[in-house]
């Protein structure tokens, strides 16, 4: 009986995706299925409100397993990664200190050190590293690109000195040549093949570091979408492949060398499909080259140097870090909620390390508590939901499943785009790929405008009184003479989706003075209870004051009483019926000496415009013009 298997829906009969569909339109009761239950993203393909069994038959990824070629469950059979902060290094000393006390208290098993260029030498170095064995912890580098052979030299040195088996040594020294167009909009010569294939060579005294970097972080922080941070970062990585091996590197050698460094958005579901598609895309990539084996047997999987490929080199090695597009200034500690989330798609879908952004890094240097807080993020994950106990935990689920191949395709044809127009490095010369990240941001701010994405605290449900202009601290540039250069080409925009909200709410807040917003609530109760919280939410965006009320018998009353309380802003909340007479009676009243707001879009709309009342808001205003209009009317400063 232990034995017998039991099929615990036996007793339903099964039901086909038609007739589910079928049944959904029955219920819709004339309302258009296309329109109410299918999500159009903005990655270029829709999502279906259900999937089932039949939408996954003849997907080869289905069968595919953990640690086997295309390694879309993975690129190893367990679900282990590395739990990395990152440290900005000013004095070695100090960092010195704070790197072990990081690993013999936090948890942490990935260090990332960013250096400024000018702190590159053995001296430094050494203090850096000092009473750290590099064969117990993942070491990560980011310095200038011209300071990377020069910062493997001096690694090389050091563990030799140390005495350590540098095999067993991991990390990285990120090599990135498209941070120039990408991030300071300077078009990138031919010369950084040269010193790429330098930055190789030099590579081979720490075999395994990995010390070409894929910053699709940076794409992502931008605010693209998962289809183009996946098309362009396999690009991206491309590029790297095709330029060094007509350069006279073996493409294997190339291939485990490079590291992809990704961002996590928000959209939970997706994100785990990107990670699984992103490993099956580049392992076919790799495939491509036909990587010669010269792998040893104990490091190899069953399939290595089948046919005379090496699969190995077909592995991403992936780092995930949080977003930066989804922080928030305001509130920040919701912050916490949004990265978490996001750590959760890396886990789940089994990138390699995860770096979680500190819930104040939008604002300030991180502090003690923060970091603390954020390395915990990823700890919970482990200790108390077991996260790393299991392999692709995704798998199987029609959902993910056709996600992951939506994606794939979706992102495949994005990379075969930038390819049919001389690649990566072409493309972001003439700025098209910081063109259509940029749409794409301006899209997402958008959407955060008219608060069809939500940003919690900021453009949904802020608290009006909190204060913010003190605790932002100002950004601090390198100063080691990398830059300098003349703008030749369009620059990616940093801006996040709460950067325009927060901006409006700053100059709210530098004014000195704050616009306070009266409810005249009237009339139906159900109706005026509803539109004054809407219209209290929507103005407290702004950081102005809200006066909310229970009702008023009379428009009279409740506009002598907003006068009694000195209101800029009084806003009529009732229902539309009621608006036809109510409207013009509280306009009249007021007699412009205040601004008058109707909640709502009755349909007696334009008659309450010819009769001289401008402003109305409802739930397809764009929350962040409309706030705009508002602080100029006020004068404001914007």
């Amino acid at each position: 009986m232990a034995e017998a298997k039991e099929n615990l829906f036996s007793e339903f009969p099964p039901m086909s995706a038609q007739e589910w569909t079928d049944k959904i339109i029955v219920d819709l009761k004339g309302a258009p299925f296309e329109k109410k239950m299918i999500w159009k993203t903005g990655e270029g393909f829709d999502v279906n409100p259900f999937y089932c069994a039949e939408d996954i038959e003849g997907m080869a990824t289905t069968a595919s397993l953990p640690g086997m070629f295309p390694y879309v469950r993975g690129t190893k059979i367990t679900n282990e990664w590395l739990v990395r902060q990152d440290i900005d290094v000013t004095d070695c000393g100090a960092a010195n200190e704070k790197a072990k006390k990081l690993l013999a208290e936090s948890g942490v098993s990935s260090l990332g050190f960013h250096l400024k260029g000018d702190l590159i030498n053995s001296g430094n170095i050494a203090a850096l590293l000092d009473g750290i064995c590099p064969e117990k912890v993942e070491l990560n580098f980011k310095t200038c690109n011209r300071k990377a052979v020069e910062l493997i030299g001096i690694l090389a040195e050091i563990f030799g000195t140390k005495g350590v088996d540098v095999t067993k040594c991991k990390g990285s020294v990120a090599y990135d040549p498209l941070k120039k167009p990408l991030v300071k909009g300077i078009a990138l010569g031919s010369e950084w093949v040269d010193e790429a294939v330098a930055v190789v060579r030099a590579g081979e005294a720490l075999p395994e570091y990995r010390v070409l970097a894929v910053d699709a972080c940076f794409l992502n922080d931008a605010g693209s979408y998962i289809t183009q941070e996946l098309g362009y970062s396999l690009a991206w990585g491309n590029d790297l492949l095709s330029k060094l091996t007509d350069a006279g590197l073996p493409v294997e050698v190339v291939a485990k060398n490079v590291k992809f460094n990704f961002g996590i958005s928000s959209n939970y579901f997706l994100e785990i499909a990107k990670f699984r598609a992103a490993r099956w895309l580049w392992a076919e990539i790799v495939k491509a080259y036909k990587p010669a084996c010269n792998c040893t047997s104990d490091c190899c999987g069953d399939d290595c140097g089948k046919d005379g490929v090496c699969t190995c080199a077909c592995k991403m090695e992936a780092h995930a870090r949080t977003s930066a597009w989804n922080t928030t200034i305001f509130d920040a500690y919701v912050n916490l909620l949004r990265t978490q989330t996001e750590t959760m798609s890396a886990a789940i879908a089994g990138v390699d390390s995860i770096a979680v952004l500190p819930y104040d890094e939008a604002f300030r240097t991180p502090d003690e508590f923060s970091e603390r807080i954020a390395r915990n993020q990823q700890l919970l994950l482990k200790e108390e939901c077991h996260f790393d106990k299991v392999v692709d935990p995704a798998a199987g689920s029609y959902y993910i499943e056709v996600l992951t191949q939506s994606l794939a395709d979706a992102a495949w044809k994005l990379f075969l785009e930038v390819e049919d127009k001389d690649g990566f490095v072409a493309s972001a010369n003439n700025g098209e790929i910081q063109g259509a990240v940029n749409e794409s941001n301006k899209a997402r701010r958008k959407m955060v405008a008219t608060r069809r994405t939500s940003l919690l605290g900021t453009n949904q449900f802020p608290n009006f009184t909190e204060k913010a202009g003190d605790k932002i601290e100002p950004d601090s540039a390198c100063t080691c003479g990398c830059g300098g250069e003349d703008t030749a080409v369009a620059k990616l925009d940093f801006s996040r989706g709460a950067s325009e909200f927060e901006t409006l709410r700053l100059a709210t807040e530098k004014s000195g003075r704050t616009p306070k917003v009266f409810m005249l609530t009237i009339g139906n109760l159900a109706m005026r209870l509803a539109r004054s919280q809407f219209s209290s939410n929507f103005f407290a965006c702004a950081g102005y004051e809200i006066i909310d009320n229970l009702g008023f018998e009379t428009v009279e009353a409740g506009v002598k009483a907003a006068r009694e309380k000195n209101a800029d802003i009084i806003v009529l909340c009732s229902s539309d019926d009621e608006y036809v007479t109510l409207a013009p009676e509280a306009f009249k009243l007021m007699d412009n000496k205040e601004l008058f707001v109707v909640a709502g879009a009755p349909a007696c709309t334009d008659d309450l415009k010819a009769a001289g009342i401008e402003y109305f808001i409802n739930v397809k205003s764009n929350v962040l013009e409309m706030l705009r209009m508002f602080n100029e009317k006020l004068n404001m400063e914007a």
